[in-house]
Order: structure tokens, then sequence, then C-alpha cells
């Protein structure tokens, strides 16, 4: 194995970040490297009528535990409420507290044009946390500075405006196991609104038919991250 990674996913709602790229993580994991979802908050106002909100935050935590170990990771589900989630300091310093803490080198999270206004302040605090755990000028409760190696956005059907992918990524070997982990989820197999599984199954044959692959998920890099400069076409060094 290369040297070993710690791969954080990190999305604004339990289930956000399995969808996205469980598949992708799970193929880390496999080859033996660190798993994170960290999920800013449950999506608990997105209860069913049987179920109240706290309940449903409470059932929408153990899914998601159930869903990372499926896919070889860990799980944590911060307490910031659903579709109030913001991006003041406190938020921002928490998160730079947890990249301290856990050490992520590459972090995915949502793409930074979205109609949920959870999912388009996520990647902002994903970024600023970014700067704030890698400044030695910041003390975060005697955590020594760690910044990431890189940041990827990943795809999401409600953060589609503008979202083309640089990155596939075949997960052909790793699909049903990504299914298995999304069906622990009430939403993903019952939600009236939209039909999350039917979806992202579709999604992932559809970016394996243009990556020449049975199942593929995609990354995409922040605004300018994909620039590379040298003096040759890379791969095709002189």
């Amino acid at each position: 194995m290369s040297e070993k990674i710690h791969l954080m996913v990190v999305g604004a709602h339990c289930g956000d970040a399995e969808i996205q790229a469980g598949a992708i993580a799970y193929k880390y994991a496999k080859a033996g490297h660190d798993v994170t979802f960290l999920h800013l908050t449950a999506g608990e106002k997105g209860n069913p009528p049987h179920i109240a909100v706290e309940d449903y935050r409470e059932q929408k935590i153990k899914e998601a535990e159930k869903a990372a170990a499926i896919l070889g990771g860990k799980s944590i589900t911060l307490d910031y409420k659903d579709a109030e989630l913001n991006e003041e300091d406190e938020t921002i310093t928490r998160v730079a507290r947890l990249f301290r803490e856990l050490k992520p080198t590459i972090v995915i999270t949502h793409w930074e044009n979205s109609m949920h206004p959870d999912h388009a302040r996520c990647p902002r605090i994903v970024q600023a946390a970014w700067l704030k755990a890698a400044l030695a000028g910041f003390e975060i409760d005697g955590l020594p500075p760690h910044s990431l190696t890189r940041m990827f956005h990943s795809e999401n059907w409600e953060d589609m405006e503008g979202y083309i992918p640089d990155v596939y990524v075949d997960v052909s070997d790793e699909f049903d196991t990504y299914l298995e982990a999304l069906s622990q989820y009430w939403f993903i197999m019952n939600s009236s609104d939209f039909r999350y599984y039917d979806y992202y199954k579709a999604l992932g044959t559809m970016r394996g038919c243009l990556a020449r692959t049975t199942y593929a998920q995609t990354l995409k890099y922040p605004v300018g991250a994909n620039i590379r400069k040298g003096n040759a076409i890379p791969g095709f060094e002189l």
C-alpha cells in the first residue's frame, strides 16, 4: 500500500456524504486507508409525518453510523440544526478543530452551487476551516496546525448548477456495497419527494458509461485548482 491517507467526506446532512462519495470512500477503506464521514447536521427537518423532528434526528444519526460501518469508515454528526447552518466563526472553528484532531489528508464535500443553502455553505465552511486549521497563528485547544493536502467537490442532485466533473473514479467493484450502505437510510428508500436510490444507481451507471467502466463516481476540483503549471504538458514530460 502507498502512504496511508485519511479520506474525509463532509456533508451538510446525514446521507449527503455517502450518496456523493460513498463508493469512492469504500474503495479507499478497502485499500487500508482511514475514512470518516462528517455530517454538519443530521438533516432532521425532512422528517416523515409519523416521526417527530428530534426523533428523526436520532434515527438519522444511527442510520449514518450503520452506513459508515458498511463503507469501512466512521461517522460523526455535529449538533447544528438542519436548514439553519451558518458560517459563523464558531462553526468554522469547530470544523477546524476536527481537522487538527483527525488530520484528514483529503476532504470531499459539496459543490459550491446548490438549491439548498446548507449545501452551498458547507464547502465554504470547509475552505475556511482548512485555512484556520493550517495557520499556526490560530490557537485551537493547544492542537498543532494541520493542513489538508487537497479538497474536492462531489456530485449531488441538488448541487448541479455548473458541476462539470474533472475526475471519474471507477467504483465498479464497490458499487453493490455502496447501494447497501444507502439502503440504511429511510429517506433514500422511502422518500415521496425524490427517488434517491434510483437516481444514484442510475447516476453511477451513467458516469460509468462515460468512464468506460460499469460504475463510476465523480469529483470536481475547486475553481482554479485544476490548473497545472510546468515546463511541459502534464503526463508528457520532455
